[in-house]
């Protein structure tokens, strides 16, 4: 990986809107939201003689397929990610601002709140291998954890490399995403023609940076300036081709399905979803200035990271504390996907959104507050950005434990600190304001 400093010719012409669109802001709300739900419904727990068994509850089942139609915003999240990367970015460039200092913004926006969290799930994991549950429940809560953990990784990776995406595509923008769509095509041809379904992960870089590219054009007001028609077309196309994926079986029309590793089928999803968007934002910008709407936004604009971070440990908590009752009360708990199960969820869902809300109030301060100075370094904000890369990814590809929580925390440490301003780089930075302080007269 390699982040470069763009050019400081990256052009800085104002968007055709408002830098802060509360109608984006308010749908990656939503988009936080429709994720919560998702990973709330997926999360079964049964009790059989043997002890208490955590599922995913839509294994096997017919609905997850149509549901996921819904729920699956993830394309939808990086396309935000991306238009409000680059308008974040060209406003830095406008105070003066570097690439280096954007990227250790992010590293910090990022990390910080998530080096909290691991570390609670560390003394979680310890104290309940203290108190003698068994070990393959402990691993279980342990995979169940990392899972959601991908999306911190890649949405890193984007944000570091948006830099040198932005360069691209001030050059050359269609270029740059066709060369992404290409690879993107490219990997999902080789994991079929070779069966090797390791190579589908390479498009957690690849779909995602696409996805995050599209951004750019809706940030820069090019698809906006499409005529109606055009755009709608694009959408249903999008929409049709996805439908004939499934039909003829290369995709799976069960989106969830198609996101373990990434397909192209999400470069469509993405598309339908951003035609839509371009078509209704005035009135979705109507509607986010309502008083209880823009409320939501506010509320979880602040937090999204911190909401992302802490619903999985909330959804697990309720699945022990609901096993401990049942096992102590000597009650049944419904099958998974029976009728007892399904009148259930609606209270199940509505805690789980309750203590979420609650934990991310308790929480807030770790992603609110101000970051440090930036480093002026490129050396370290690589190096940085890899260790705290290399933390997350430890925590996919060999679970959470104890151990591998607190090698993370130490890796994710030495990100957040090497993406800030080191003392020896201090009194530099003090010399510089010296020299070009003015000469009184």
């Amino acid at each position: 990986m390699a982040i470069v400093q763009a050019p400081r010719a990256v052009s800085t012409t104002a968007p055709p809107r408002a830098s802060r669109d509360t109608g984006i802001d308010f749908l990656r709300a939503l988009c936080v939201l429709g994720v919560v739900l998702l990973h709330a419904i997926m999360v079964g727990v049964t009790v059989t003689d043997s002890g208490p068994v955590f599922a995913n509850a839509s294994d096997g089942t017919g609905w997850i397929a149509p549901l996921s139609w819904f729920l699956q915003v993830m394309p939808l999240f990086f396309v935000i990610g991306g238009f409000s990367g680059l308008l974040a970015y060209r406003r830095m460039h406008q105070r003066g601002g570097t690439a280096i200092g954007f990227v250790a913004g992010r590293v910090h926006r990022l990390l910080r709140p998530a080096i909290f969290t691991i570390a609670v799930i560390a003394l979680a994991l310890a104290l309940l291998t203290v108190f003698g549950v068994p070990a393959d429940l402990i691993a279980t809560a342990g995979f169940r954890y990392g899972q959601p953990l991908w999306f911190l990784g890649v949405f890193l990776l984007c944000q570091a490399l948006l830099p040198l995406l932005a360069s691209a595509h001030e050059r050359a923008p269609l270029r740059t995403i066709g060369a992404l769509v290409l690879a993107s095509i490219t990997v999902d041809v080789l994991r079929t023609a070779t069966g090797i379904d390791g190579l589908g992960f390479l498009n957690l870089a690849f779909v995602w940076m696409t996805l995050q590219q599209l951004g750019f054009f809706l940030a820069d007001g090019s698809i906006d300036r499409l005529a109606r028609r055009v755009r709608a077309t694009a959408g249903i196309t999008a929409l049709l081709l996805l439908v004939a994926t499934f039909a003829f079986g290369i995709y799976s029309p069960d989106l969830i399905a198609n996101i373990n590793p990434p397909t192209a089928a999400l470069l469509l999803v993405g598309i339908a979803h951003t035609s839509l968007l371009s078509l209704h934002r005035e009135r979705l910008e109507r509607f986010s200035r309502r008083p209880r709407v823009a409320a939501f936004t506010a509320f979880v604009t602040v937090r999204t990271m911190t909401i992302y971070l802490w619903h999985m440990p909330v959804l697990l908590l309720m699945a022990g504390v609901t096993a401990v009752y049942a096992l102590v009360a000597g009650a049944s708990l419904p099958a998974l996907d029976s009728a007892g199960w399904w009148a259930g969820r609606p209270l199940w869902l509505a805690t789980a959104l309750a203590l979420t809300a609650l934990v991310a109030v308790a929480f807030t301060r770790f992603e609110s507050q101000p970051a440090p100075s930036a480093t002026t370094s490129m050396h370290r904000i690589v190096i940085g950005t890899l260790s705290g890369l290399v933390g997350i990814v430890l925590l996919l590809v060999l679970g959470t434990s104890v151990s591998t929580a607190l090698i993370a925390i130490a890796l994710i440490g030495a990100a957040l600190r090497l993406s800030s301003l080191s003392t020896s780089q201090r009194p530099t930075q003090r010399a510089r304001v010296a020299v070009n302080a003015p000469v009184p007269a």
